[in-house]
Order: structure tokens, then sequence, then C-alpha cells
């Protein structure tokens, strides 16, 4: 039998090098895949992400651009809009990792230096995914409320209005579920999730097809759909650039660590072609869901609809589907979207860059669950209030990934020219070797800081008053793209012109 073939493109350490990483003390989970080992291909990309998309906080978002004043029509253009920015941003900072097959905690080494990596290192890790892990799930308990409330008439009302923290009692008991489930998936390992997504996704479309099928009848068929509005407000160009930006920022932290994917790639083509199938294909029916089931709420609700509360995407699953078979089995689609997104996107994450940088103490599954568990201590149900508590959601989350995405691309695109300084990267730092890589590059670190500081002055009282910083942060990610990269390589210029080293000592 043959041997497979190998992309020539892609780098081979070889096992000795591998071998003398780990003996460093370097764990299997951050060392470098060899291109024998690695099992990704294209159809593994294109379905990556094709379910978590139809996950409840996604639908969430988009609901904040109908309270903008969006129509139908120039909602699907954002979220189109954004699908595109997305796969680029998979495509061209996933090439790093699919070449030299290291993950994102590794890789950043090199922009930050292998101490400063420490710093975005724990925002994408810890921070997002903390952050992430339970906004998605408590937006997921609130969709389960309805599962329950159907199967068991008077779930609503247990407790009798009580709460805790401010979340009522039945979607505490929701969402202690939502958590449970979550966690059991991740700790069954990747390749049961893996076949379980692999069951789950075309499930998930199946029921989506339908539902969208119910909710045109419901909205008087496609041209009524197409003609929905529900705030009659003007849209100007940075209100919709805005709506783009916000829902880029909602996959951000998969732009910022798609490393940790396409470190699997069996070629450079894979990803490269993958991911925008995938993800433009998935979004084009996100799109249509979102304007149906809204178009079918206007019209069986008589126009009462609150739109400016996220969970009113609920509201229009359970009245503007109608049929509550289809309902409850929708709901329960769009959860397994919203488990594999946080396993994949948020738990994944936290354990690989707390194992990278703290081995001593985290393993994946230590770092996984410690992720679950803080994610819930932050009372997450308090962003999804309303349309303002999400939105600074989304401008935090822009403002801190952006930079690191900008500086990234323009380490390895302008800075490194496409390459990595593996050697750098796994150095025997801790066992005192000066490797090539500095402690501290201070150009990133500088760069990183001064981005979140610019992009969310916005929200400080006294500044909130400035249109400049005010736009800044309605532009989170698109603000902190730019002046990452911008910023990181006016400083790079500067250095080569004054005879020092690209990266800072």
């Amino acid at each position: 039998m043959s041997s497979p073939t190998i992309d020539s493109a892609l780098v081979d350490p070889g096992a000795d090098r591998i071998a003398a990483y780990a003996a460093r003390g370097y764990a299997d989970d951050v060392l470098p895949i060899r291109p024998k080992d690695r099992s990704w291909k294209t159809p593994q990309f294109i379905t990556v992400w094709m379910g978590p998309i139809h996950n409840i906080l996604s639908y969430f978002t988009v609901m904040t651009f109908f309270a903008l004043g969006l129509n139908a029509w120039q909602v699907v253009a954002a979220i189109m809009t954004a699908a595109v920015i997305v796969s680029i941003g998979y495509v061209l900072n996933g090439q790093a990792a699919a070449k030299y097959g290291v993950p994102f905690a590794m890789q950043l080494r090199e922009a930050f230096g292998h101490k400063g990596a420490l710093i975005p290192t724990w925002v994408r890790g810890i921070i997002a995914g903390f952050m992430f892990f339970g906004i998605t799930s408590v937006s997921s308990a609130q969709a389960f409320d309805v599962v329950f409330e159907t199967i068991w008439p008077g779930f609503s009302q247990i407790g009798g209005g009580a709460d805790i923290l401010g979340l009522p009692i039945p979607t505490a008991i929701s969402y202690v579920v939502t958590w449970i489930i979550t966690v059991g998936l991740f700790l069954g390992g990747q390749a049961f999730l893996g076949r379980f997504s692999n069951w789950a996704n075309p499930a998930v479309y199946i029921l989506v097809v339908i539902a969208v099928v119910l909710a045109i009848v419901n909205a008087g068929g496609l041209g009524a759909v197409f003609s929905t509005r529900v705030v009659d407000a003007p849209v100007t160009p940075l209100i919709f650039i805005t709506c783009v930006s916000i829902l880029v920022s909602n996959w951000a932290g998969p732009i910022v660590n798609t490393g940790d994917y396409t470190r699997n790639a069996t070629s450079m083509k894979a990803p490269a072609i993958g991911f925008p199938i995938g993800v433009i294909g998935s979004y084009l029916l996100f799109a249509l869901v979102t304007v149906s089931f809204v178009a079918a709420l206007q019209v069986v609700s008589g126009g009462d609809v609150d739109i400016n509360r996220p969970g009113v995407f609920i509201q229009a699953i359970n009245e503007g589907v109608g049929n509550p078979f289809v309902v409850v089995l929708l709901i329960l689609a769009m959860n397994v979207g919203a488990i594999a997104f946080v396993v994949f996107g948020n738990m994944l994450p936290a354990g690989l860059q707390l194992t990278a940088q703290l081995p001593k103490v985290f393993t994946l599954r230590r770092g996984a669950i410690l992720a679950a568990v803080i994610g819930t201590l932050i009372v997450p149900w308090k962003f999804v209030e309303n349309t303002d508590a999400l939105f600074l959601f989304y401008s935090l989350i822009g403002s801190m990934f952006g930079p690191i995405v900008g500086i990234m691309l323009a380490s390895h695109f302008l800075e490194r020219r496409r390459t990595l300084d593996i050697e750098g990267i796994y150095a025997d730092y801790r066992g005192g070797e000066k490797g090539s890589l500095p402690a501290y590059n201070w150009r990133a670190l500088g760069v990183l800081i001064a981005s979140f500081a610019i992009t969310m002055a916005g929200r400080l009282p006294g500044i909130a008053s400035v249109e400049f910083f005010v736009q800044a942060n309605n532009l989170a990610f698109f603000s902190g793209l730019i002046i990452g990269f911008a910023g990181y390589t006016a400083l790079m210029l500067i250095a080569r012109r004054g005879g020092g080293r690209s990266t800072a000592a």
C-alpha cells in the first residue's frame, strides 16, 4: 500500500526534535504535529463550524441588528459580509500553524516573546474562554426553558418567581443541565465529540430547513420575509459596519486561535478551501433563519416584539415556527451547535493555553473545566439582559481580539515573512537556556495595550462624548485589528531603520 502524499509546503521537525522538546517539559498537547500524523482534509474544515454557527448566542447577536433599524435585506448583507471576513481571518491566521503544526499558544511566542505570550494567551484562552462559556451556556439555558415548559407544563413557575443572583430558578435549572452536558461532552474526548458532531450536524440542518419553511409560511411568503423591518430608524454606513463588527467579534475567538485547528491540516490548501465553503455556506442558511423567524414573529405577535431583548429570538422560535414538536427538536439541535461552539471554541483553547503556559499545574482537562467553573461565577446572564449589555460584551471582546490578530498577521507575514522560529519557540527556557526569542516583545505588548485603551475609551465617562472614540468602540474588532497591524508594522520598520532587532529584547 502506498504512503499518503504529504504537502511539500508543510514543515516536519522530525521525531528527534519533537522528542527533544518533550524532554524539556513541553506537554504532548502543545508539541508540533508532524505532517504524517495529521488527519484534517478539506471536508473537516468545511464541516467544523457548520453546526456551531447555528447556536443560540449567534442568533441573539443578530437580533441587535434589527434593534438598530436594519431591514431584512440589510441584516442578510451584514451577516454575509461578516461571513466573508471571518473566513479570511481563519485562512490567513491559520497559515503558520498549518505549515509548522504548532498550536496557537506556542505560535504567540514569536510575536510577543516567550513570557510576553502569557498576556494574549490569558486574554484568549482564559478571559474570553470563561466569558464565552458562560454567555453561550446561559443563552442555551434560556432556550432549554422552552423545551422543558413544553414537555413539563408548569416548569416556568418553579420557584414562584425567585431567582439566584438575578437568574430565575427555572433558567438556573436549565443552566445546570447545559453545564453538565457541555462538560460531559468535553470529557468524552475530541474523538467522541467528533463522532457526535458528525451525527448531530446533519440533524441540525434538516430541522433548520423544516423550521424555515414553517416560518416563511407563517410570515406570509418570502416577499413578506424580506420586507421585514422591526424598528423604523435611519441606517448609516457606520451602523451597518458596526453590525458586521459585532458578528465578527462573535467569532473572533476562533479567528485568534484558528491555529489550534489548522495545525491538523494535511495540506495548506485544505483550510484555505474548506473554511470559506463551510462558513459562507452555513451563514447563508443562518441569514435565512434569522429573517424568516423574525418576520414570522412579527406577523404572529401582531408587531408586539421587544427587539431590544436578545432573548426575543427564543420567542421567535417558539411563536414564529409554531409547531411544538419542531420547536423542541430545533432548540435541541441549535443547542448541539452551541455546545460544540463552547467545547471547540472555548473549553479546548482555554485548556490548551493553560497547559502551554503552566504545564506543571494544568492538563487540558483541568484547564477546560476551570473555564466552565469561572464562566459561571461571572454571572454571565447579566450580559444578555438587553442589547446594551450585549454590545458591551462584544466591544470588550473585539477590543482584545482585534489587536491580537493584527499583531499576529503583521509578525508572521511582514516581520517573519511566513516563517516560524521553531527552535526559539521550543527552547528550554525553564532549564535556563537563552533561546533566540526575547522574554518580552515590548513593541507587540505596547501596541496591544494601546489598542485596547483606545478602543475601550469610548465607554469612559467624559470621553464617551468624543465621536472618534465612540466609533472606535462601536467598531472594536476592526479598530483593534487596524491599530494592531498598523501599529506593530510601524514600530517594526522604525526598529529596522534604527539598526535594532525586529523584536524587542
